[in-house]
């Protein structure tokens, strides 16, 4: 049996999330998650790969979304908070997400000279505008906004336990939670009860790769695709530096998809919205296979 042990929500797509207790789960992923997105001046997306600083920026969005604030985590103290009325009138401007084509609602120049104060280079934010279409794909594919790909990024405890494990066996201190950037976390109940295939699935590495249909509060997700993990998990995010090769090292051993590379956590498409809370049970309805490389320890 699992519960949810954490709900993170990313206001804006490559800055710090925030936790809370409760979520409502929209067709495009948890309410308000990466409906923002930092571009520079010619509209291309911006994330921690190439601007790491992005993890030191603390948004909050109120809840019904009118409302955005910015603040700063660096421990300088330099930048003021930025209070904001988001805006969904504004004229639309060209963006580039991952070389497609979408557009945006700039948010106007107080947020423009403030980021591009943080990051050091010139830097623009717009929100996804209401007539947005993107649809990700997968096995289940699914609405998103600017994520990188599904609407939610789903990763058990137990995973993240048995990476340490092999992190330190190779001499790597253990990584936080927060290097995987997840929507929701799943943790094992106390070790005993069972769901529909007759085990205690959040208590085995990795059980999130085999589900395929999962219920959670009154939201129904499914299965889109393995998380491809890229240059975000080696950024420390609290200090939003990189810090050395790992977990990528330790992954690129044991975590390959059949369809290429390296994964840690699951994607799924929201099929029914509801709300989410964190002690809700997690119940698998449907299982498959993982898609890992067969040769792949898992």
């Amino acid at each position: 049996m699992a519960d949810v042990l954490d709900l993170i929500c990313y206001p804006i797509k490559g800055c710090a999330g925030t936790s809370t207790s409760d979520a409502f789960v929209t067709p495009a992923g948890l309410a308000h998650d990466r409906s923002f997105m930092v571009i520079s001046e010619d509209g291309v997306y911006r994330t921690q790969r190439r601007h790491p600083r992005l993890a030191l920026i603390r948004p909050a969005v109120s809840a019904d979304g009118t409302r955005l604030v910015l603040d700063s985590a660096d421990s300088t103290g330099r930048y003021e908070t930025v209070r904001l009325d988001v805006t969904t009138s504004a004229p639309r401007r060209d963006i580039d997400l991952f070389g497609a084509a979408f557009q945006g609602i700039d948010q106007g120049d107080d947020a423009a000279a403030w980021l591009s104060e943080v990051l050091g280079a010139p830097s623009r934010l717009v929100r996804v505008p209401p007539e947005h279409d993107r649809v990700a794909d997968g096995l289940t594919p699914g609405p998103s906004g600017y994520a990188d790909s599904s609407a939610v990024h789903l990763l058990s405890r137990a995973s993240l336990t048995l990476l340490d494990r092999r992190m330190a066996e190779r001499g790597a201190p253990p990584l936080s939670m927060n290097r995987f950037r997840p929507n929701i976390v799943v943790d094992s109940r106390n070790g005993h009860g069972h769901d529909s295939d007759g085990g205690d699935w959040a208590a085995v590495p990795h059980g999130e790769d085999r589900a395929r249909r999962i219920t959670i509060g009154g939201a129904e997700l499914c299965y889109a695709k393995l998380a491809v993990r890229c240059a975000v998990t080696p950024v420390e995010q609290e200090v939003g530096a990189r810090r050395g090769p790992e977990s990528l090292r330790t992954l690129a051993g044991c975590r390959r998809a059949a369809s290429g590379g390296v994964v840690f956590g699951a994607k799924f498409s929201v099929i029914r919205p509801g709300k989410l809370s964190v002690g809700d049970e997690v119940v698998v309805q449907e299982w498959g296979d993982a898609e890992l490389q067969e040769h792949i320890v898992r």
